[in-house]
């Protein structure tokens, strides 16, 4: 069976406050699950293009919930490992009035450090035509070799191959190492997701935000998204591609509840926006529109929209 769309990368259990503010004085936690990948997963699920999902989970309550929750999403556990010697990696979320958010991670040697290269093999890349991973798999252990593998044999198939840096930087032991691996990986990716912060801690530069973004593709995307939260984002596709152009959106103003995972979302509404052949501006504010819808509820993947709610929320 092809999925079409194979995603790679961490799940974890997010522990979101239920209270804004500082961690130490929040004083409880709900369990929630999440990671980028997983959310970009269950994201593309309810937008009706379920993909096949390669992640490693612990063999602990965690794990097994994470796994049972996935398949609740739709999302198959062909290739969802359970690490029988690893325990699964827990974030802790803080946010502010306004929804913004911060990580605290709990992910020595957990489980989704522990990729393999060589799991996904040529047949089943052979069955995808679209493959996505984020910087977070990157950062430590053996699933940066494997990450990088699968995306480099994925481009060697000609699978289009998505990105997003989704920087955390306490997951990596210093810049420089951070900005000599990502830009690595973007060798291989031809459809890059990203803030300008994340673009100007790469090391890529320009007079305004289409600049830096064009700067990006010198080192392989040839098209790039850059989001600009309340601002909207931006769209750069090379003259090579059927997307050509560039796009602007302004954005939406929904009632922020939690911004966790809007990213995400942006980041599966651009791949089925892609996929379906929208032009690149209409991809651009379909986008635009996942992440908005994403954020009017709490969680990251509890508060990811289904089509029709996004079709509603930009009428």
């Amino acid at each position: 069976m092809s999925h079409d769309v194979l995603i790679a990368g961490e799940t974890l259990i997010d522990f979101l406050p239920t209270a804004s503010g500082p961690i130490e004085a929040v004083e409880g936690f709900e369990r929630r699950p999440g990671g980028a990948p997983a959310n970009v997963a269950v994201a593309l699920a309810r937008l009706e293009h379920t993909p096949a999902f390669w992640t490693r989970v612990g063999d602990d309550p965690f794990g097994r919930y994470l796994r049972e929750t996935l398949r609740e999403y739709g999302i198959a556990d062909r290739y969802v490992e359970l690490d029988p010697d690893a325990k699964t990696s827990l974030a802790f979320v803080t946010h502010d009035e306004t929804g913004d958010r911060e990580f605290s991670f709990y992910r020595d040697d957990t489980a989704d450090t522990r990729l393999e290269p060589g799991r996904i093999d040529d047949d089943v890349l052979a069955d995808h035509e679209w493959v996505h991973a984020g910087g977070v798999a990157l950062s430590s252990g053996r699933s940066r070799e494997a990450t990088l593998e699968l995306l480099e044999r994925a481009t060697e198939r000609d699978c289009t191959v998505s990105f997003d840096p989704n920087e955390r930087p306490e997951l990596w032991p210093d810049d420089d190492t951070y900005r000599r691996v990502v830009r690595d990986a973007l060798a291989s990716v031809d459809v890059l997701k990203a803030t300008a912060g994340e673009l100007e801690r790469l090391g890529f530069e320009g007079d305004s935000t289409e600049a830096i973004a064009r700067d990006a593709m010198t080192a392989g995307p040839s098209v790039v998204f850059v989001t600009r939260g309340s601002e909207g984002a931006i769209a750069v596709a090379d003259d090579g591609t059927p997307w050509a152009g560039t796009a602007s959106h302004p954005g939406y103003e929904p009632d922020v509840v939690d911004t966790t995972g809007a990213g995400d979302a942006f980041v599966a509404g651009a791949i089925a926006g892609l996929r379906e052949d929208r032009d690149l501006a209409e991809t651009l504010a379909f986008a635009n529109a996942v992440g908005a819808a994403a954020t009017t509820a709490a969680g990251a993947m509890a508060a990811l929209p289904t089509r029709a709610a996004v079709t509603s929320f930009e009428d």
